[in-house]
C-alpha cells in the first residue's frame, strides 16, 4: 500500500469551503437617517413655535390684564364633519371656515330684536378693530330650518359688513359650542381661532370696549403667524 495522500481513482477532490458574507448595515446610512429625522423635528418645532408662543402669551402670561370673556381651556376643535349648509341647502365644508378668526353668534332664523342688537354689536366690534378687522370674519350659525327675513339678510350682506350665514343641526352644534351654566347658545358671542378652535366665550350683550380688548390681545398675540384672508 502506498503512503501517498492522493485520492482513490474516480473520487472527486474536495472543494475548498466558501463562506457567504452578508452585507452589514452601513453606519453612515443610519447616521444620515437620524440626522434627517432631527432636521424634520426641528422644522416642525420652528413652525409650531409662533403658535405655541402666542397661546402661551394669551393664556398664561395674559398681558395687559385678565380677559373679559371666558377663556375655554383647552380650546375645543371644530369637528371636521360638522354638517354645515348655506341657505340654499348646499353643503359647506367645515374646513372652509379655517384661516380667519371668527366672531360667531348662534341665533334662530326668526331673529328677534335682541338678536338684531347682537348683530349690530358684532358689526361694531369688528369695525372697532381698525386695520386688524380683515383678520376677523362674522358668522351666524342657524340651528333650525326656518328662513330668515329677506330684509335682515340684505342688511347682513352689505358690502364691507358681510356676515357668513350657515345652518347647522342644533345637536351637532351643541357638541362643539357650549353656553355658560343657566344660559343658552344664543346668549353669547363665540370666538374661534384660525385653526378652527373655539377658545373664548363672551356675553351676548357685552361691554364693547372690554370685549374689544380681548380681541385686540388675541390678534396681537397671533400676529406672528396669522394673516388676513383665508
Amino acid at each position: 500500500m502506498s503512503g501517498s495522500n492522493s485520492s482513490a481513482p474516480g473520487s472527486t477532490s474536495p472543494e475548498p469551503l466558501s463562506f457567504a458574507v452578508h452585507s452589514l448595515p452601513d453606519p453612515r446610512v443610519a447616521t444620515r437617517q437620524r440626522a434627517g429625522r432631527w432636521k424634520m423635528l426641528l422644522v416642525l418645532a420652528l413652525c409650531a413655535a409662533p403658535v405655541v408662543g402666542s397661546y402661551f402669551t394669551f393664556y398664561v402670561i395674559k398681558p395687559h390684564g385678565s380677559a373679559y370673556g371666558e377663556l375655554i381651556t383647552p380650546a375645543v376643535e371644530m369637528p371636521a364633519d360638522l354638517p354645515l349648509s348655506d341657505l340654499q341647502g348646499h353643503a359647506v365644508a367645515a374646513e372652509s371656515l379655517r384661516g380667519q378668526w371668527l366672531l360667531a353668534v348662534v341665533q334662530p332664523a326668526a331673529c328677534d330684536a335682541a338678536c338684531e342688537r347682537q348683530f349690530y354689536v358684532q358689526r361694531q366690534l369688528r369695525e372697532m378693530l381698525g386695520k386688524e378687522r380683515d383678520r376677523v370674519d362674522k358668522l351666524w350659525l342657524i340651528p333650525d330650518d326656518a328662513q330668515p327675513r329677506a330684509e335682515l339678510l340684505a342688511a347682513l350682506s352689505q358690502k364691507g359688513a358681510e356676515v357668513t350665514v350657515l345652518r347647522v343641526p342644533r345637536e351637532r352644534l351643541a357638541a362643539w359650542l357650549k353656553p355658560a351654566a343657566g344660559k343658552t347658545l344664543a346668549d353669547h358671542f363665540y370666538v374661534v381661532d384660525p385653526m378652527g378652535r373655539w377658545m373664548l366665550r363672551a356675553p351676548g350683550e357685552p361691554e364693547p370696549k372690554k370685549f374689544k380688548a380681548d380681541l385686540d390681545r388675541l390678534l396681537r398675540a397671533s400676529a406672528g403667524w396669522d394673516q388676513a384672508g383665508r
